[in-house]
Order: C-alpha cells, then structure tokens, then sequence
C-alpha cells in the first residue's frame, strides 16, 4: 500500500503545484476501486472452487451471508492451538459446500450437501490444496449421529456442516462458501467456456444431466457430441460435474468437480478487465456464505500467488472401503478414521507427526463398531 500512496503523491505534486480532486474525480477513483475489488473477489472464489453444484439461485429475500463463531463450530481446543502456534499456522481453511436444493430455501437449511470440499491456502506461499470430502462418509453428523456426513447440511445448514468437518476432520473451519447451478453455468459461461477432456463413457451421461439442469433453469442446452480435450460452455461443464455412473462412481465425480474448478482457474487468470467485471455482477446474487471483507481483503494479498498445487479425497483411497450399512444404504467407510486424519493433516500441513484428538479416536471406534459387521458380510 506504500507504494502506491507514493504514487498518488508523486502524481498529485508534479510541477511543484499540487491539486486538490474534485468530488466527480474522487466519486470515479471510488467505482474503479469497487470494480478492481469486485473483479479480485470473482479470480478469488473461482481459484478456491466455490462455483459449483447447488439446484436453484439463491433466494434474494433470505442472507447471502452468516458469520460462524468458533465456538458454535466445535473446533477442538488442540487445533485451536495447532493453529495459533502450530502446523497449521497461516492456513486458510474454507469449507465448499453444493447442495441438491430445490427450493431457494434450501440453500440455507433442508438439503443434502451433495458436494463437500475443504480448500486449504497457505497464506505464506499462495499454494491451495483441495480435498473432498466424499458425501456418503459415514461420519459423526455433529449431533452423535452417525451416517453419511451430506445429511448434516439438511438438518442444521452451514453451521452443522462446518461442524461435523471440524469434530471429524480435526479442522478449524470458520468459513464457508455455498453456490448453486445457476451460478456455476454463468460464471464459466462469462468465462467463454472451460476445456474439459471428455471421455466416451461421459458424453451420455454429460447430455442426460443437461436435459435435467436445462429443466430446472428452464434454459436450453447444447449437447456434447465428440470425445476429446475440448470447450464446454457453463450447462455443460455443470452436467460433467454431476456424473457419477462410470467407473469410479462418486469418487470420480468429486474428481470431475476438482477438474472443473482447475479449467475455471485457468480461465479467470485469462480473463480480461471487462469480462470478469460482468461475472462478477452476474454471479454476486448466487453466493451464500461467510467471508466478510477482511477475510478477502487477507486473501486479497497474495492474490496473484494463488494457485492449486494439489488435490485429494477423504477418505485416503488405500484407508476407506465401502458396504451396505442397514437403512442407512451404501456408505464410504474410513476403515480407521484415526489414520485418515493423520493423513489429512500430513497432506494438507506437511505435519508428519499428527496426534490426533481423543474425541478422533472415540469417533473412529464408534465407526469401527457400527460398520465392521457389513464389511465382514462382503469378505
């Protein structure tokens, strides 16, 4: 910031005979701040991945954005200290929530989170890691519950979602983003598209997912009808995000969704001074979340050093399995949860040394004992 206020006095002093702006001068310098904020905030949320998976817009009538307190959050006290003076010091942790809201309501309350993600950005190197948090975890939902963890979103929204991340995860989310359909299909669209190498097992299902999305937004779609790296406008991009009937199932289609938001990154940084502005005031409406204007204006100070460097899955692949659990379906099992979160805080802090909570190991056994009997029926 010095160095720009050198600038502006430099400027305002040439020649020895320095001038006072008028107020049309000082009104204009205001709106070219608010359009480079606004354009800064739009590259922010696109690199971070909140553009992706809810059903509707989100309801003008209702908040756009709720501050979670720490202590409504469950963020255990030895986190809280790994985070004062610890590994996980100078990390952001931001929770990216998509839900399968059909009502505008339901953004807020009533709907399943149908896609979790943690983004986890290094406030000292800009590197932004991202994880997903597979929707059918069986998981503590924050209210001793156990089942998969999207339900935690429908019963108590943001808040118990943030939640459960953090009892289960041993995190200390206080942020969170949620967006919707609307807002994903806009935003690449305001882009001119992203490249998504498509397969021959994707195109069915990408044009499936369209005719259902193009419902909801009652729009029209264009189908996708050759394989290959190409540009997929903003319908389409948000049916490759919705696949999951291939090999892989859900793991691969929270895979697709980290892929997409990787293309979005890409396109903002190419994006120019105009376009970005029109995304923004497009997008802006379809935002639900917690990040005040001090939390972006920290984000704001690296911004050009941003990027994703890395990406994952919770739970790890070679410590989860999966099993009909009863009446509450097929689930995604961490088969030890205590080691799944050593391995979560090693990926994303570089902590070799992880000492997981007691309350991890009074989940993990929990978990261990409501689901081995279904995993022992299988082998």
């Amino acid at each position: 910031m010095a160095t720009n206020s050198n600038q502006r006095n430099t400027r305002s002093t040439q020649g020895g005979n320095p001038k006072r702006m008028t107020a049309q001068q000082r009104e204009a310098r205001k709106r070219r701040k608010i359009i480079i904020f606004a354009i800064e905030i739009v590259v922010i949320l696109a690199m971070i991945g909140v553009l992706y998976v809810v059903m509707t817009k989100t309801n003008t009538d209702g908040p756009s954005y709720t501050v979670l307190e720490p202590e409504d959050v469950a963020i255990p006290a030895e986190v809280q200290k790994e985070k004062e003076e610890g590994t996980m010091k100078g990390y952001m942790n931001i929770a990216l929530f998509g839900v399968d809201a059909t009502k505008d309501s339901q953004l807020y309350k009533g709907s399943r989170s149908d896609s979790i993600m943690i983004a986890s950005i290094n406030m000292d190197t800009g590197d932004i890691k991202l994880v997903s948090v597979y929707r059918d975890t069986y998981l503590n939902r924050a209210n001793d519950v156990y089942d998969k963890c999207n339900g935690a979103y429908s019963v108590g929204g943001a808040e118990q979602a943030v939640k459960m991340l953090n009892m289960n995860l041993d995190m200390d989310i206080t942020n969170f983003v949620t967006v919707g359909y609307r807002g994903l299909s806009e935003v690449i669209d305001g882009l001119g598209g992203v490249y998504i190498d498509v397969d021959s097992e994707e195109i069915k299902h990408i044009n499936n997912y369209q005719i259902g999305i193009a419902n909801t937004l009652k729009c029209d779609y264009k189908p996708v009808t050759q394989t290959g790296y190409q540009l997929l406008d903003g319908l389409q991009a948000t049916a490759y995000c919705r696949i999951r009937y291939t090999a892989g199932d859900d793991f691969k289609r929270a895979a697709r969704q980290r892929e997409v938001i990787k293309a979005i990154e890409e396109q903002a940084k190419k994006a120019d001074l105009a376009t970005l502005t029109k995304v923004f005031n497009n997008v802006i409406d379809d935002v639900y979340t917690s990040l005040d204007s001090e939390d972006i204006t920290n984000l704001l100070a690296h911004i050009s050093e941003y990027r994703i460097v890395d990406e994952g899955g919770f739970p790890e692949e070679s410590m989860r399995t999966t099993a009909n659990i009863g009446a509450k379906g097929s689930c995604v099992i961490p088969v030890d949860l205590e080691s799944n979160v050593v391995w979560l805080h090693q990926f994303l802090f570089e902590d070799e040394s992880y000492q997981v909570t007691d309350n991890i190991k009074e989940y993990s056994n929990k978990i261990k004992s409501d689901t081995d009997p279904y995993i022992k029926r299988l082998n």
